[in-house]
């Protein structure tokens, strides 16, 4: 495989039971053959991609003590700025190279979820930037709105109810993250230097890149892909969370990022389910003997962050 299935997200909004059907199908052939896929026909017009990566360039254009200030060192719910060489995605390589800031559910500090300190419901921090919040939460609420449209899909799919998922996804753990990667100072050390191999932790990723090159993606031969980006679509993948949930008829894919050779800037929306939502295989697959025991979103999501960063394991006070 040499690319990426494209997916058209109209067939998932048809009003056509079979139509959906039929889409559904294909995103589950391209979930589980190689777990990536393209997006394109999800709504989501061009110039809001274009304000948001200007907005992530002012962002990582602040002074440094101004995102320190920010830091996601201060959060237990995976909030604000990852400094470079900050996160280890794939630990037995080292630092990535890269930074990233972090926007989850946008939730008041007297919110009795934020009062009760219910995991990765916390609040936002944001930049003293004008506009910035408003249009950044503009377009979080669009990607969760793609996201939920094709989790029915992957319902549709794997046998279940079209609206399996909607119970679960009612207030999810689903996180807008930043990403700027400088450009290599002479030869990468690492093929992976700027975010290492991994998978995702969640169920689903969307992806948009600023044109830059470097994501790879590692097919069921062990072979390394590019997976460039094109106008309109988004870079779609699954993650370790829906695999298990689907008992491994999903596949989580291995991908990294290159240390490119320009500036390249990323933006990724990650979703999970809700906090307390209990990812079972046997709600999907009551027949089949399953595969991972039960576990709730929010312990697995905290089991994976917690061996991503090194702050997460070291003693610190809790910071709402």
């Amino acid at each position: 495989m040499e690319s990426l299935p494209i997916i058209s997200m109209a067939g998932l909004l048809s009003e056509q039971p079979a139509e959906r059907q039929a889409t559904a199908n294909e995103l589950g052939r391209a979930c589980r053959d190689i777990g990536f896929f393209y997006l394109v026909d999800h709504g989501i017009p061009d110039f809001v991609f274009e304000a948001l990566f200007e907005d992530a360039s002012a962002f990582f254009s602040l002074p440094s003590d101004r995102k320190e200030a920010l830091s996601i060192k201060r959060s237990p719910h995976n909030r604000g700025y990852v400094a470079i060489q900050d996160e280890k995605l794939n630990p037995v390589s080292g630092a990535d190279s890269k930074e990233a800031f972090n926007i989850g559910h946008d939730l008041q500090a007297d919110h009795p979820d934020v009062l009760n300190n219910k995991p990765f419901c916390g609040v936002n921090y944001w930049p003293d930037l004008p506009g910035w919040r408003e249009r950044t939460l503009d377009y979080y609420h669009r990607c969760l709105n793609v996201a939920r449209t094709l989790h029915r899909g992957f319902a549709l799919d794997m046998g279940a109810a079209e609206d399996f998922f909607e119970s679960r996804l009612i207030e999810p753990i689903a996180t807008l993250r930043m990403l700027r990667y400088p450009a290599a100072q002479g030869d990468p050390r690492r093929a992976d230097g700027a975010a290492g191999t991994h998978t995702d932790y969640g169920n689903v990723t969307l992806l948009k890149t600023d044109g830059v090159p470097g994501l790879e993606v590692r097919t069921k031969d062990g072979q390394w892909i590019d997976a460039p980006s094109f106008p309109g679509a988004f870079v779609c993948n699954i993650g370790d969370c829906l695999m298990r949930w689907s008992n491994d008829l999903y596949q989580s894919t291995p991908h990294r990022v290159r240390t490119p050779k320009a500036e390249r800037y990323s933006v990724a929306f990650f979703m999970e389910a809700d906090p307390d939502a209990m990812v079972d295989p046997r709600d999907l697959f009551p027949d089949q003997e399953p595969h991972y025991p039960p576990v709730s979103c929010s312990d697995y999501l905290a089991q994976r962050l917690n061996a991503t960063y090194d702050f997460r394991a070291e003693p610190r006070q809790a910071n709402r």
